[in-house]
């Protein structure tokens, strides 16, 4: 059993996704070929955004945001403290601070009343200037973003969508990607639509941040290459990776999301009353890009995980250690009070194998073990 079976998914789309790479290597068209218009193009229409700008990486992806908007030194950037590193590790790289937010014990997704407070707080006190809410749309689930802009506009700062996990999620009818100012996904290969290697996309309205992104993205470039009017960064999707993209998009909208919907709902009806269940909340569609539970303390799950261990089944942890503990950030003041939610979860969630080509069969012994295990606690 894998944890996310890209072997299988391979096979399932062999024909469409080799087709597709065949083409850009018989053409040698491997930077910036037509692939890439195409794939920006297709991926635009999907969101429901004027512009998709794609790039080399999902954090690539974040920062270009922040550059566009020339956020800095005395900027402050309120970020989850429950989630990837990058998420924050971008906000240093330009100069500007994070500011970590507790967040929602039922989604894990960035929590609105600690959002408030923790924006107050940071005006009361004078010293930086809060500019940028970055929200993440964790495990699949977009953040509350109806909430989630209402505090933006009303301290006056931008939002950024970090929806790396969450391309393919919506809330109603309107997708992931497309409630930020400006919003971000990732192509990494375990994400819900991935590639081949590293790969990332920018989203947005905006004309100009558009131009300056795809500036950034080639070295601060003007009329050509070789007309650098800004300092950028090497920040391109390849043409074979999005190549890969155009050959899987078709199979993910089609029928992976619909499949992780049944998949997670078998592992519900399995765990239910066991552990801690994922919540969906009402109106919200998941991309499921994790499907993660929650054991009563860090002891259970840390057992649950040898259990695993010894019958041959991957898990994994995400995440071991909230934002506000990573050493990256210990020259900036955190208080351990703050963040209650985060270093609960830090220590009892578990993500299982998921994925669109997983069986019932599967599923069922993850939750039979499960089961068993329970009863030591239950």
């Amino acid at each position: 059993m894998k944890f996310r079976d890209l072997g299988k998914q391979y096979q399932a789309m062999k024909a469409d996704i080799d087709v597709s790479i065949s083409t850009v290597i018989e053409k040698a068209d491997f930077i910036h070929g037509e692939q890439v218009g195409k794939l920006e193009k297709c991926l635009a229409e999907y969101v429901g955004v004027r512009h998709c700008i794609s790039c080399a990486n999902g954090t690539d992806a974040l920062q270009l945001a922040l550059m566009a908007w020339g956020i800095g030194k005395g900027d402050a950037v309120f970020v989850p403290d429950f989630t990837f590193f990058a998420s924050g590790e971008v906000v240093s790289a330009v100069g500007a601070v994070p500011i970590f937010v507790d967040v929602n014990p039922n989604t894990f997704n960035l929590s609105d009343s600690a959002l408030e407070m923790v924006v107050e707080k940071v005006e009361k006190e004078g010293k930086l200037r809060p500019a940028v809410v970055l929200a993440v749309d964790l495990f699949g689930q977009p953040a509350e973003h109806g909430k989630i802009r209402e505090i933006a506009e009303k301290h006056g700062m931008l939002v950024l969508e970090d929806g790396a996990q969450g391309f393919g999620g919506r809330i109603g009818e309107r997708k992931a990607c497309s409630f930020g100012d400006i919003s971000t996904t990732s192509f990494f290969p375990a994400k819900p639509l991935g590639c081949y290697g590293d790969g990332g996309a920018i989203f947005t309205d905006n004309d100009h941040w558009m131009e300056l992104i795809r500036s950034y993205c080639v070295h601060g470039k003007g009329t050509s290459k070789y007309d650098n009017v800004r300092i950028g960064m090497n920040s391109r999707l390849d043409t074979l990776q999005a190549s890969v993209l155009l050959g899987k998009y078709p199979h993910f909208v089609g029928w992976e999301l619909e499949q992780v919907q049944t998949v997670a709902q078998w592992y519900d009806e399995l765990l239910r009353g066991i552990v801690e269940i994922p919540c969906v909340l009402e109106g919200y569609y998941s991309s499921w890009a994790q499907y993660t539970v929650k054991f009563p303390d860090k002891e259970i799950r840390d057992g649950a995980m040898r259990m695993f261990a010894e019958n041959k089944i991957p898990c994994a942890v995400y995440y071991e250690k909230p934002m506000h503990r990573q050493r990256a950030f210990l020259d900036i003041s955190y208080e351990e009070v703050d963040y209650p939610v985060s270093t609960k979860l830090s220590q009892t969630v578990l993500s299982l194998p998921f994925h669109p080509y997983m069986s019932r069969e599967e599923v069922n012994l993850v939750g039979r073990l499960i089961s068993e295990y329970a009863k030591e606690w239950l």
